[in-house]
């Protein structure tokens, strides 16, 4: 029986068509095995077949994440796939707002009203001061938040002539490596604030992130500075912000998340969320949440989990029955599941576990099938949330 996919959003074709033969893939499909999203909200509660979410892109705050966890649902997201495209974003946006061009443009289109060339010359010439703008080189460019797409945008900062300062409170060693070795490190969020003539946040939405830039921190700002937001509405406080951009603190805030309070206000330019917006994005987002569903779906394997233990271990040609076990992290887990196994004489060809201080991640391998009177017995043990059986045919 082909695996279930539910899509709740259009989905790049080059990524579905990855699913192949052994899969059914529709917007209407009924008790899916898994679930594929890019903004949709998706609610655990409402889809109790499903063993997987994959979201075609970086934030998952559309996912009802904790009680996915609760019900042994892994989360996927897709990091890094759309970074170009937000980076290159950050530049055009702040290229924009530096030179005006978004209101020089406004001008020029009105032109077209004019009644000739001659007229329209002279009023270029006579407008175009009103668009007198700033060059990049020289300032200095605060980045906050160095996963895939700081590090891009902190690089780009620097092809840009700009000095760099970079803060994440919890780097990876992997992103770090990417890093121009000329981007300054901060080790305290005031000391980017404080010196940026522009700063950019590229950090996930949370409970720890959100407010993260407020009342207290723009007035450790530089007076004029240029705020962006290409990550996730709530990061800044967008109270604050207006406040300090009517008091003059704050001179342009570009962010991809309109809203009734900054649609309107001078020094304010808004996109409609189009930090992903990229044909070559989509593609990329697609055909990485396919794989990682796949890979889950087929083998028990998990990449880029927001809620389960990273574990990517492929079954040997011996292998006849994988047995995946998720269960709550608490002690002697382990030994209450081998001992099920082994009392059935049944050998444990390869035991994998994996952990995140929250949720146990085995992986089982067996050279024969395992009764579902055993599964029934694994799924008994308390703290087990859910166990899945994957069997594998003679070759």
């Amino acid at each position: 029986m082909p695996f279930k996919i539910k899509t709740l959003n259009n989905i790049s074709p080059l990524g579905l068509k990855l699913f192949g033969d052994n899969y059914a893939v529709a917007g209407d499909t009924a008790s899916p095995d898994a679930v594929l999203v890019r903004s949709a909200i998706v609610d655990t509660d409402e889809i109790p077949s499903m063993q997987a979410i994959a979201r075609a892109g970086a934030g998952t705050n559309n996912i009802s994440i904790e009680k996915a966890t609760e019900k042994g649902v892994c989360v996927f997201n897709t990091p890094g796939a759309n970074a170009n495209a937000v980076a290159e974003l950050v530049f055009i946006m702040l290229g924009i707002h530096a030179r005006k061009i978004h209101k020089s443009l406004e001008f020029s289109n009105a032109l077209a009203a004019e009644t000739d060339d001659k007229a329209i010359s002279e009023k270029v010439e006579k407008g175009k001061a009103s668009f007198s703008g700033f060059e990049l080189q020289g300032k200095t460019l605060g980045i906050i938040g160095l996963g895939k797409i700081g590090v891009l945008a902190s690089n780009a900062g620097l092809q840009h002539g700009m000095r760099v300062i970079g803060y994440d409170p919890f780097p990876t060693v992997a992103n770090v490596h990417l890093l121009n070795p000329r981007v300054e490190l901060a080790h305290k969020l005031d000391d980017v604030i404080s010196q940026a003539d522009v700063i950019s946040v590229h950090v996930p939405l949370s409970d720890k992130t959100r407010n993260l830039i407020g009342e207290a921190q723009l007035k450790k700002a530089k007076n004029g500075v240029i705020l962006m937001n290409y990550a996730r509405k709530g990061i800044y406080d967008d109270a604050a912000v207006i406040a300090a951009l009517d008091s003059g603190k704050v001179g342009g805030y570009i962010n991809d998340f309109p809203s009734k309070a900054l649609l309107g206000k001078p020094n304010v330019i808004c996109t409609p969320h189009l930090g992903a917006s990229t044909a070559e994005s989509e593609e990329n987002c697609a055909v990485m949440a396919v794989n990682q569903l796949r890979n889950y779906l087929e083998y028990g394997i998990v990449a880029n989990s927001v809620n389960f233990p990273g574990i990517e271990i492929y079954p040997e040609a011996s292998t006849r029955t994988r047995v995946v076990v998720i269960n709550k992290d608490v002690p002697n887990m382990i030994a209450q599941i081998t001992q099920v196994i082994g009392n059935a004489g049944l050998n444990i060809v390869s035991f994998t576990n994996a952990s995140n201080g929250k949720v146990g991640y085995n992986i089982i391998d067996l050279e024969k099938d395992l009764p579902e009177s055993l599964v029934a017995s694994i799924k008994s043990i308390g703290n087990v949330v859910r166990v899945r059986v994957l069997r594998f045919p003679l070759k």
